[in-house]
């Protein structure tokens, strides 16, 4: 039988003791990284859609267990990572880092990452070549050696990383690699979270902001001005604009209705303007050539903006006492019709999202539904308005028969309250002479210089051309025509000392 050499207790002991020092090791680090996930848990459960407190936990739990000298958490948008957290990084390269946005350099981790790779680990940085202007601010500001990058992943879609650094030539292990990706799928967990967060309160805020908006238009039947206003209000705060206005237009010109959140200067500025021509080529212009949306992301770039046109002017003199930038018109139609534009304004160049452009499209269709509501309840009131003048006036036939004079005098003031006149007069032809029947608010001084004036109702005059067939006669500026400018007493008369610009004569065939 073999021999068996007793074993050495010492030895024995001893390994005992490596292989307890050992195993407690392993627990007092699977304890330390169950306490920094309990950890950062905590700090997701604690800040809802706040999403710094929990990179800057997550980074400062990733950099002390896998023995990192410092590191970074960044953002990724498709295009440009961001650095959203830092931790312990040496001043010179966080100076490099705070560049917006950081550049990407071909063969970098960054770079790597974009194309799918799970892990990218650089043994020594310092001792790859070609290095550019990141590496070189990174070896030489940093002091860097060892680099780690782990990607931040939802579906394969790339949403960010985490960069651990060590100052000396170490590579990191296979567990502290498995503890980073932990850490990132934690990072990825909380983004999702305060993602959903967010749409779950904008649709909340869009939600509210509808409600209230149709609660305005159902307390003022009619009345668009508080309707205006109310959608102009929300629509300013869910896009996060500057200044806004909604604009009504007539197949020519533009008027704007109502504006909200300019600063007192630019708000009583854009009030006072005229009904205006959009500036060629410009957003509005777009909206009246059929476009539904028309962004401009600079406006200092934008032909509106360039135009030498009174209507560039104007815009010119909004975007500049307010300095905005980038802009959003919304097109307001029915059937096809033109019949306004919602502009918000931001000060900040850039394309709104397409949430932003959803929530200014809903809220366009709202005013097109107060719009035609207001048409449809002044159409019934004026209706009905005529239908009771019309009423009254046959009252007043019935109870007069055979006296004109008051049935006159009840015409003419039911027809200028429906017109909205200031004053009138009813004349009657009996084939050879034009005769006044009735006169309602003629002012004084044109009354007394008519008594000393009898008018004479010469060829050229309304009665006149009244007189020769026409049914209807309907002078927008008595001013701009050629009777005024000649000198025409009579003219002159009803302008300057009648007050009159604007005239209506229809015939009583």
């Amino acid at each position: 039988m073999p021999d068996h050499q007793p074993a050495d207790p010492l030895q024995t002991i001893a390994d005992l003791r490596r292989q307890l020092d050992e195993r407690t090791a392993e627990r007092d680090e699977a304890l330390a990284q169950q306490t920094a996930t309990a950890e950062v848990l905590q700090v997701i459960n604690s800040s809802p859609g706040d999403l710094a407190p929990v990179f800057d936990a997550i980074l400062d739990k990733a950099i002390y267990l896998c023995e990192a000298a410092f590191g970074t958490l960044w953002t990724y948008d498709g295009e440009h990572f961001s650095a959203v957290a830092l931790h312990r990084v040496p001043q010179a390269f966080a100076q490099f880092w705070s560049r917006e946005p950081f550049p990407t350099e071909r063969g970098s981790a960054h770079e790597r990452l974009t194309h799918g790779e799970r892990v990218v680990q650089f043994e020594d940085v310092a001792a790859r070549t070609p290095i550019g202007p990141a590496r070189r601010s990174l070896v030489e500001g940093g002091d860097a050696r060892t680099v780690i990058a782990v990607p931040l992943r939802k579906d394969d879609v790339l949403l960010g990383a985490i960069t651990a650094f060590r100052q000396e030539v170490r590579p990191f292990t296979d567990k502290q690699i498995a503890l980073l990706q932990n850490f990132a799928a934690q990072a990825v967990i909380a983004m999702e979270n305060a993602r959903l967060i967010i749409e779950t309160q904008e649709a909340l805020d869009q939600q509210t902001a509808t409600a209230e908006v149709l609660q305005v238009i159902n307390a003022s039947p009619g009345d668009l001005a508080p309707v205006f206003k109310a959608m102009l209000e929300r629509a300013m705060r869910l896009c996060g604009g500057g200044y806004g206005s909604l604009l009504r237009f007539d197949g020519e010109l533009f008027r704007v209705m109502a504006v909200a959140h300019g600063d007192g200067q630019i708000e009583e500025q854009h009030r006072r303007r005229l009904p205006f021509k959009p500036a060629p080529n410009g957003a509005l212009d777009r909206i009246v050539q059929g476009e539904q949306i028309a962004f401009v992301e600079d406006m200092l770039q934008d032909d509106a903006y360039r135009a030498s046109l009174p209507a560039a002017e104007q815009f010119r003199a909004v975007v500049d006492s307010g300095g905005y930038r980038s802009l959003l018109n919304v097109a307001l139609r029915k059937d096809g019709i033109l019949l306004g534009c919602i502009s918000i304004f931001r000060k900040e160049a850039g394309r709104f999202s397409d949430k932003q452009i959803a929530l200014l499209q809903n809220f366009a269709a709202q005013a097109v539904i107060a719009m035609e509501n207001a048409r449809l309840i002044t159409d019934t009131r004026e209706a009905l308005e005529q239908q009771t003048a019309t009423a009254e006036v046959l009252q007043v036939i019935n109870s007069s028969p055979g006296d004109l004079a008051p049935v006159f005098d009840a015409m003419l003031e039911k027809a200028m309250r429906l017109c909205g006149a200031a004053f009138g007069r009813l004349l009657t032809y009996d084939g050879l002479q034009v005769r006044f029947a009735a006169s309602r608010g003629v002012p004084p001084a044109f009354d007394e210089f008519r008594a000393k004036n009898p008018q004479a109702f010469g060829p050229g005059t309304g009665p006149a051309r009244i007189i020769a067939g026409e049914r209807v006669i309907h002078i927008l500026d008595l001013k701009d025509t050629d009777a005024f400018r000649s000198g025409d007493l009579n003219r002159r008369s009803l302008v300057e000392l009648g007050g009159a610009r604007t005239a209506l004569l229809v015939a009583l065939i």
